[in-house]
């Protein structure tokens, strides 16, 4: 037994570690990452026909934050018709409602055509007629009638249009 421990005495090998070796580092502990807020745009009133929205972004090394509102322009021609009716002006609380082109549509399939240059009912369909222009933008119900003109072509054009698809068709190239 004895033997087996002189054996390994001799034998074994020193350990080569890294005690010899230096590491040095700087850990910066005091420096906070950059950060972008979105500002809180506050609309508070509930009379105010406005939404806001905000938002940010960052990076390492630029940051960008925004805030705007937004107009909703259907609330606020609602509120304006509100207060024209009830001043009593229900004429032009209607033909301001008109600008929209679902309530032009469907005054217009009602029988009861928007208000146009003072004129109401059956004379304002008439005016309408006559002023296209002014029929709200998006319109489905009342749209002017595009003009086409075609142009209708004799049966021997037809008959040469027929005689070369059939030609092309089973691959006999013939020339007019």
């Amino acid at each position: 037994m004895w033997r087996i421990v002189i054996v390994l005495i001799f034998l074994s090998s020193s350990v080569y570690s890294a005690d010899t070796n230096t590491v040095s580092s700087t850990v910066v502990t005091n420096s906070t990452p950059p950060t972008a807020n979105a500002p809180s745009v506050v609309v508070n009133n509930s009379d105010i026909c406005k939404t806001a929205t905000s938002g940010a972004v960052q990076t390492q090394i630029l940051g960008i934050a925004s805030g705007i509102t937004i107009t909703d322009e259907n609330c606020e021609r609602i509120k304006l018709a509100r207060s024209l009716y009830g001043m009593g002006m229900k004429v032009a609380a209607v033909s301001l409602l008109s600008d929209d082109p679902r309530v032009f549509d469907a005054m217009i399939m009602a029988g009861t055509p928007p208000p146009i240059n003072g004129k109401i009912g059956a004379e304002a369909l008439e005016e309408w007629k006559l002023n296209p222009d002014l029929v709200p933008e998006g319109s489905k119900v009342f749209n002017t009638p595009e003009i086409i003109t075609t142009n209708k072509g004799s049966d021997e054009e037809l008959a040469k249009f027929i005689i070369m698809a059939m030609a092309l068709y089973i691959g006999f190239p013939i020339l007019f």
